[in-house]
């Protein structure tokens, strides 16, 4: 048995997508970064990475390479579940719990686990996503930024 964790954030901006858990989230800002900015899916990759031994994110997927603008981070979450694949592990569970003023992300949570359920080809029941806010504290508690922390167990 293995575990890892993962962080992520992102500011907040105009004219972006919301993109969490590979579910886009009606809002009017979107995470600035070099691929869809996906909070979740970067921390729960993270985590996958981590729990393998393997490097993080930005070894694979380097935000000075052009390939990954503006990429789907669904599909790079295939990518590393087919290293973690190859490494012969298999997720036994994952946890995860997004940071988030606004907006509010509880409702989109079963959409989240379903997407990412089918990407990882494992259960719903295998993943955790809880939201929560920062109570006003910090680039978080402002409105300012996203972030997503996950935990992930692997055999």
């Amino acid at each position: 048995m293995r575990v890892g964790i993962g962080y992520d954030i992102h500011r907040l901006v105009k004219e972006r997508a919301l993109i969490l858990g590979g579910i886009k989230l009606p809002f009017h800002l979107g995470l600035l970064g070099h691929s869809d900015a996906d909070v979740l899916v970067h921390a729960i990759m993270d985590a996958m990475l981590g729990a393998a031994g393997l490097q993080d994110i930005g070894y694979y997927f380097s935000d000075n390479d052009p390939q990954f603008k503006n990429a789907d981070s669904l599909n790079l979450l295939k990518k590393v579940a087919n290293l973690i694949k190859e490494k012969n592990y298999k997720i036994i569970n994952i946890d995860s719990i997004i940071i988030a003023e606004r907006p509010k992300i509880a409702p989109n949570i079963p959409a989240m686990k379903k997407k990412l359920a089918n990407i990882l080809n494992i259960t719903t029941d295998l993943i955790g996503i809880k939201a929560t806010t920062n109570e006003g504290l910090g680039e978080i508690g402002t409105g300012a930024a996203i972030a997503a922390k996950a935990v992930v167990l692997l055999e």
